[in-house]
């Protein structure tokens, strides 16, 4: 089969399509067909040689997949059939014609959506469900504040938070991506980074109070901000580090709003783990797909043999929405 591996650390040129072994399923594996990949910002920091994947997970890029069952290793107790339509949650493989995946990181795609579409979704609904709602613990009411509004993340983010009743803060880079983030994707308030001090625009929107909850990709830049913009209790929860990994922390701030920080990482979380993440997606998130309250959002596709250029797009932040891989 076709795959994509990194060369060397470095920037897109790096990507290498190679002729390699199919996988095969191990003990309770789903062998899947992959029709679509999703990139991903953990994609781009492998490439660049900062983010290896896990102990015993595949070399090639990919956390995220469409397509369809192709066969299953021993002991697969899940009820799927070959042929059926799918999408996967993987620690590593995606960007390949073949992936290996364990049976409870699958689920059928969600009633109205298209197969290729559907790679855009494993990976930001499990991210985004996990940290807002079980983690966070996201009430009706709160508000929000998801930081990078038109990525992968920050798309699903605004509309899983509303479809949930939070009332939704976000930050964006330009003018377009503010009017984005408010007119079609439904954010409450919308801020600015490149031109506003976001704690203070925050709390000036939303009548002097600040973020229950704090969705943050961008980790040590934004530490102290962050911390400032939380109301009293609330929870930052630190998913990316775009900004860097250490920063200085107002830890008297802190204690006197009875806050929390929480880092989390989907990547490296056991089997177990990602399957009672995957089967509340599939209650909780899938439904609001096929009535419409979220809707997938894919900026662009590339064929596989043009990674590189797939990566150079995602490199530019121009995107609104996913880019995905076409087999």
């Amino acid at each position: 089969m076709k795959a994509v591996y990194v060369s060397k650390a470095g920037g897109p040129e790096v990507l290498e399509v190679r002729e390699v072994p199919a996988p095969v399923p191990g003990p309770g594996e789903v062998l899947i067909d992959v029709v679509a990949a999703g990139l991903n910002r953990a994609d781009v920091q492998q490439r660049r040689g900062f983010y290896p994947p896990p102990p015993g997970a595949s070399e090639i890029l990919g956390l995220e997949v469409s397509g369809r069952i192709a066969g299953f290793g021993p002991d697969v107790s899940k009820p799927f059939s070959v042929g059926e339509k799918v999408v996967a949650l993987l620690a590593g493989g995606g960007y390949a014609q073949q992936v290996a995946v364990p049976a409870e990181q699958v689920l059928r795609i969600p009633d109205g959506v298209d197969l290729v579409t559907a790679a855009s979704l494993p990976e930001v609904a499990a991210t985004v469900y996990s940290n807002l709602i079980m983690t966070a613990q996201l009430h009706p009411g709160e508000t929000v504040l998801i930081h990078g509004a038109t990525g992968g993340i920050g798309t699903m983010a605004i509309q899983l938070a509303k479809a949930f009743g939070a009332k939704v803060a976000t930050t964006a880079g330009t003018a377009e991506k503010v009017g984005t983030a408010k007119a079609f994707l439904g954010a409450d308030i919308v801020i600015n980074y490149t031109e506003e001090d976001f704690p203070e625009s925050l709390r000036a929107q939303n009548g002097g109070r600040g973020a229950d909850v704090i969705l943050d990709v961008v980790g040590a830049k934004y530490l102290q901000q962050n911390v400032d913009a939380l109301a009293d209790y609330g929870r930052l929860i630190v998913i990316g580090l775009q900004g860097g990994t250490k920063g200085e922390l107002d830890l008297g701030k802190l204690l006197s709003k009875r806050a929390a920080i929480i880092g989390t990482a989907l990547r490296p979380r056991p089997v177990a783990e990602k399957g009672v993440i995957m089967n509340a997606v599939r209650e909780s998130v899938w439904p609001l797909l096929t009535d419409g309250r979220i809707r997938p959002l894919v900026a662009k596709s590339f064929p596989l043999d043009q990674v590189s250029a797939a990566h150079e797009y995602f490199d530019s932040g121009d995107h609104v929405g996913k880019v995905l891989l076409v087999m």
